[in-house]
């Protein structure tokens, strides 16, 4: 390390205390696991930051001494690089222990949070002080930081979908120390900042977001009131060829029921299996994929069509059974198997499924249990569900608890390109992803997840042995292929693993050089996430 680097640290202990300026191994240790796979750069230094008044000397010092640093909320950004960063020389700004719910309107619904306050952890609170809101869940898990995945403009299932739209209030600490504070709360104070997302003036806040202008301390975010009813649509297509007609009725029902119908998905068989069935590793054909027959007979054997729908409801009583009669007739002659399940009937199910004996009753526990933990989740109560798919492939780890598919070795990439819901343009898509992960030996396990009436959000889960050096080279292959042709006609990801930042700025030259432009007045040396989304 360099003199500069070195009296950087020297500044930091004396401000922090030694024990929270991790150096060498030991911050290797802590921040080090990732699950991309990506060529892992050294932690020369981790800050551990127990109090926000502390942060803008910590940043004074970087400043002084020209150090980059690589702020983190909980440091489990799984799928896009986790903590990596872009500088061979930085620290991490470790934010999990600001972990304040700072002020919370029980009128309004708009909670306001320090970077480590976690899905739980309001999940908690909520329930502790009996308040009627909904966490903006994500299926990543009630470990999971909310600054961090709104300031990623990560998207969830409840009725608030975009988690950054629901912001409406921020504070930052810049590289000089100084703060960020955005003009309606200047102006007028917190209670009209936090009701108002626009503010007056110029909309800076938003510059926050996917970017390194500053290090955000505190966020306001509006929460969905917890509705009377809450109810899940489950539903199947019996042929791949109906997938067109599909994305036609879901486009239709969205338009007609928005605010009610929460959102619907539609996930391929390879990715309902994966989160279904165990890895049938004795199954592998000569290509290192599962052999068709085996997916086919999986299929059966669980009873899990080409394509499964799941959408949400929300609203008062008569306003999702109404909503129930739309989704029926606009999915008539499509869909197969459908259902509209409440957290009591999928209670039942799962109670009835104890009493039926042998493989038969373990598969219809398991489905039921799942079912079960999905409605809770759709509810906003944060769980686990969604995250035993990282470890598809990784079966035999030592599961950390909370999960942890970094620290536990599964190896795992997250393609979520934005596709539009035109059927044309799904079904390209689909050939697409199928043609390239099996190219690279990933199986195309594929959700389209609605964000509006006009477009989706796929993802793409790539799961690999993080072990194996030939699997870990073609899941980075595979994604970055992804990337390239899937831009070729006309998708692109709305979020990127850190790995696949340097060439973002090849495609946006214009609207980088207006971002460098603003970085040059406000953070001249580069020194907050150096090269994050450019």
């Amino acid at each position: 390390m360099t003199t500069q680097f070195d009296a950087a640290v020297g500044e930091w202990q004396t401000l922090l205390g030694s024990d929270n300026v991790l150096l060498g191994l030991a911050a290797q240790a802590a921040y080090g696991a990732d699950t991309t796979a990506a060529q892992a750069r050294p932690i020369p230094a981790g800050l551990r930051i127990a109090d926000s008044a502390a942060l803008p000397e910590v940043m004074r010092i970087a400043s002084r001494n020209l150090i980059a640093v690589h702020p983190i909320s909980t440091g489990r950004n799984w799928g896009y690089g986790t903590t990596e960063a872009l500088r061979e020389e930085f620290a991490i700004i470790d934010l999990s222990g600001l972990n304040r719910i700072l002020d919370f309107d029980p009128d309004m619904g708009v909670v306001t949070v320090e970077p480590g306050v976690t899905q739980g952890m309001l999940a908690a609170y909520l329930d502790k002080e009996k308040l009627p809101f909904m966490v903006p869940v994500t299926g990543a898990g009630p470990s999971c930081s909310l600054l961090g995945n709104a300031l990623e403009r990560g998207y969830g299932i409840t009725p608030y979908t975009d988690h950054f739209a629901a912001v409406t209030d921020l504070e930052a600490i810049l590289v000089d120390g100084s703060r960020y504070r955005t003009a309606m709360n200047e102006a007028a104070g917190d209670d009209l900042a936090r009701l108002f997302k626009w503010g007056i003036g110029a909309y800076s806040a938003g510059l926050f977001s996917q970017s390194g202008f500053g290090i955000v301390t505190r966020m306001s975010i509006q929460l969905a009131r917890r509705p009377e009813c809450t109810k899940v649509c489950l539903f199947s297509l019996k042929d791949d060829a109906l997938l067109e007609s599909a994305v036609e009725r879901i486009r239709t029902i969205l338009g007609k029921l928005p605010g009610t119908v929460g959102g619907i998905n539609l996930m391929n068989r390879h990715r309902v299996l994966a989160m279904s069935a165990p890895y049938p590793a004795d199954r592998i054909g000569d290509n290192g994929l599962i052999l068709p027959e085996a997916i086919e007979q999986l299929g059966r054997q669980y009873q899990i069509m080409p394509w499964t729908g799941f959408g949400t409801l929300y609203g008062t009583k008569r306003m999702v059974a109404a909503a129930q009669k739309e989704i029926r007739q606009a999915l008539s002659g499509v869909a197969s198997r459908l259902l509209f399940l409440n957290a009591k009937n999928a209670d039942t199910l799962l109670a009835a499924a104890r009493w039926i004996p042998g493989a038969a009753g373990q598969r219809l526990s398991s489905t039921a249990a799942t079912l079960a933990r999905s409605l809770e989740l759709v509810s906003g109560r944060p769980n686990e569900t969604a995250l035993p798919l990282a470890y598809w492939r990784n079966p035999g780890a030592a599961q950390s608890s909370p999960r942890d598919p970094a620290r536990d070795g599964c190896g795992l990439i997250w393609y979520a390109p934005l596709v539009p819901m035109r059927p044309a343009d799904a079904r390209a898509y689909v050939n697409m992803v199928t043609e390239v992960t099996s190219k690279h030996e990933m199986e195309p396990l594929l959700t389209f997840t609605s964000l509006s009436d006009k477009l989706f959000d796929s993802t793409v889960p790539l799961i690999f042995a993080r072990d194996k050096t030939d699997s870990a080279k073609a899941a980075q292959a595979c994604y970055h292929e992804l990337i390239e042709r899937g831009h070729a006609q006309g998708c692109f990801p709305y979020r990127v693993a850190v790995g696949a930042m340097p060439k973002l700025a090849d495609r946006m030259k214009e609207s980088n050089n207006f971002h460098q432009r603003l970085r040059q007045g406000i953070d001249p040396h580069g020194l907050i996430a150096p090269g994050r989304y450019r």
